[in-house]
């Protein structure tokens, strides 16, 4: 039995599936799905509901997600 407890995962940005600012690979990365998944619903989200929420939803997300930890050399 291992004494260390599991690695508790923190919704962050993503540095390796970013396009614009890594939200929606951020998405993908926490909730471990493909990001292309995550960016085409999120496009047809934003669509159906006239595209203004799902770009104010996008740029509040930028701000308020972490930015991804760097990972030790």
């Amino acid at each position: 039995m291992s004494d260390n407890p599991p690695a508790r995962r923190r919704l962050t940005r993503s540095r390796r599936y970013k396009i614009i600012a890594g939200v929606c690979g951020g998405l993908a990365e926490y909730f471990e799905m493909d990001p292309t998944v995550v960016r085409v619903a999120y496009v047809l989200i934003s669509i159906v509901s006239a595209a203004f929420p799902g770009i104010l939803a996008y740029i509040i997300l930028m701000f308020v997600m972490p930015p991804p930890e760097l990972q030790p050399s």
